[in-house]
């Protein structure tokens, strides 16, 4: 169906087939890979990452490269695909650098194309790494904290010396990079992980691991001047908070389900607790969140995956809301689940501590909000 010059398509919330057979396929390989337990016995020790899982999930199925075009080695599928997958991501709260590298770290590469993201893409060192991003044989990671959000000024903490940027602390998936993007003022440089400082801190979410990185003194490949850069990196970092909302998206649903099986399941009083009716109205609660989400998160998934011209308006709507749904959806799950969920041995506690996580990455629902109120001219409340 075509559409009249300069109209956007009419928005498309509904999954195609291709979108649920791809959900199916990342769903079992979860299911075999990356259970509750096998998650739970790994976050404890130095890297939460599952072995053979990343290379399973980006060169198995091939998501690592749905956002890159076929001629750079990719799948040549859409923000719609990879809002899909992240879904799944969250359900199972996988630990695994997807956002940051398939999603945030290449549409950051794919926006320094001749054409800023056109049908030529980039070409030169960009395309190299593109071409790694694709297979899932390399991983990348953009080198700003995790709460930077596509309103950001990504290079307010850097020096005007190339080799001089310091500490960056909070950048999620960088123990699994293999190449930093480390924007700095004279623009955005591609920088060997093996060369930097990276320092792991604590993070509240295990499954998405932090570390401080320090580029100091450390050169890289220039991949953009600055205003290239300051575009592409702003792109990364929409794509990013658009597609995180689906993972919110995913983890909310997981947690509604387990919740209503666990109250099916339990009984007091001879009856099973789902029967009660403070319960049934919290549950039902859920659900109209849980539906509203749903449809923010396609929006956002679907207006990225157009070039709507209202794509930014979309993501911070998408953001708003589906932070705030998440947290409520395993705050329920863990106060419904009773003692159980208040143990370590359930994975109640990997879903709030992901969602509680989740709701500062990439720019906060407050500075969400203040980004929807300048988008559509709204005076803040004297």
């Amino acid at each position: 169906m075509t559409h009249p010059a300069g109209e956007a398509p009419p928005l498309d919330l509904l999954y195609s087939d291709t979108e649920e057979d791809l959900r199916s396929a990342v769903r079992a390989l979860l299911a075999d890979r990356a259970g509750p337990q096998a998650v739970l016995a790994r976050i404890e020790g130095g890297s939460p990452y599952l072995p053979g899982l990343w290379e399973a999930l980006a060169g198995g199925i091939g998501v690592a490269g749905l956002l890159v075009p076929e001629h750079l080695g990719g799948q040549g599928a859409s923000h719609r695909e990879a809002a899909v997958v992240l879904e799944e991501l969250g359900r199972a709260v996988t630990p695994a650098p997807y956002l940051t590298s398939a999603v945030v770290a290449t549409e950051t590469l794919l926006a320094l194309g001749p054409e800023r993201g056109g049908s030529g893409g980039p070409d030169g060192p960009a395309a190299e790494l593109l071409a790694g991003l694709a297979d899932g044989g390399t991983v990348a990671v953009l080198a700003v904290p995790l709460s930077t959000g596509p309103d950001a000024n990504t290079d307010a903490n850097t020096d005007t010396d190339t080799d001089a940027v310091g500490p960056v602390p909070a950048v999620a998936d960088a123990i699994a990079a293999d190449v930093l993007l480390v924007p700095r003022a004279d623009g955005l440089y591609g920088v060997p992980a093996a060369d930097a400082r990276i320092t792991p801190q604590v993070p509240l979410d295990l499954t998405r691991p932090l570390a401080v990185v320090d580029t100091d003194g450390v050169t890289g490949i220039r991949l953009a001047d600055p205003a290239a850069a300051g575009s592409a990196v702003r792109r990364g970092l929409l794509a990013g908070a658009g597609l995180l909302a689906s993972e919110q998206l995913g983890l909310a649903a997981w947690c509604l389900e387990e919740t209503v099986r666990h109250t099916k399941e339990r009984h007091q009083f001879n009856r099973p607790i789902g029967s009660f009716q403070a319960l049934k109205h919290r549950m039902a609660q859920l659900w109209l969140e849980l539906v509203g989400a749903r449809a923010v998160a396609r929006a956002a998934a679907d207006a990225l995956a157009t070039g709507a011209p209202d794509a930014a308006l979309t993501v911070a709507v998408a953001q708003t809301y589906c932070a705030k749904v998440a947290v409520h959806a395993a705050e329920e799950c863990v106060q419904l689940h009773g003692g159980i969920g208040m143990t370590w041995e359930h994975p109640a506690h990997l879903a709030l501590k992901r969602a509680m996580s989740s709701r500062t990455a990439l720019g906060s629902p407050g500075r969400h909000q203040d980004t929807i109120a300048a988008l559509m001219d709204l005076p803040a409340p004297r």
